[in-house]
């Protein structure tokens, strides 16, 4: 991972160059990445996929994040990061079907860790069941669904929890049943302004 390169960018957004891995976060270099949330609906109930992040992740293990997420290399377009969704839960989906939600911008800063994103986010509307996910066990340990409803109301601070339910990877490789109630403390600390926004544009879309 550390031999990895990322294209980075000045505050305006314009191409200044590419670094590693480890400089971008040293230096705090803005960089791109690729989101993709899975929404899907039930019964007329909205609902969104979580990962639940590997216990063996270096950042943020054992965490609820993003369905999928991860860095574009240098030599790669917005459009490569669907490869991101195969490697992470093994799902093939076209570009094509992907809804662009945007760029967001936001940026993470703790000891001598400083992520400065420029988060291309997608929407995918899926009719896939829990069981069709495959997780990449080093990445992922296991993938949850929550109400959209929900999810939405604990981000804008309307309510204090909420339930997830789905499967994570035993150290065997099984799938156990995985149900909680979580607060926003078992969620990756992306900034409270990200995840509204992204409410936001979910909104709009579904």
């Amino acid at each position: 991972m550390e031999n990895e390169y990322f294209k980075i960018f000045d505050e305006e957004r314009n191409e200044i160059g590419v670094a590693s891995r480890k400089d971008v976060h040293r230096f705090g270099y803005w960089h791109e990445t690729f989101h993709c949330w899975f929404v899907t609906k039930h019964k007329e109930t909205d609902y969104i996929y979580l990962q639940l992040r590997s216990d063996s992740k270096e950042d943020y293990p054992s965490l609820l994040d993003i369905t999928v997420a991860g860095h574009l290399a240098a030599d790669e377009m917005v459009q490569d990061g669907v490869r991101e969704i195969k490697e992470e839960v093994g799902i093939d989906v076209p570009y094509n079907d992907l809804e662009q939600l945007g760029i967001i911008e936001y940026c993470v800063i703790r000891e001598d860790f400083i992520d400065k994103e420029l988060a291309h986010v997608f929407l995918y509307i899926s009719e896939h069941s829990l069981n069709d996910f495959i997780v990449q066990s080093d990445e992922v340990s296991g993938i949850v669904l929550a109400e959209f409803k929900d999810f939405s109301e604990l981000w804008q601070g309307e309510r204090e929890t909420i339930k997830v339910s789905g499967f994570k990877i035993d150290k065997e490789g099984n799938r156990d049943m995985y149900v909680e109630m979580v607060g926003k403390d078992k969620f990756v600390p992306h900034q409270l302004s990200f995840y509204k926004k992204v409410i936001q544009k979910i909104k709009e879309q579904i």
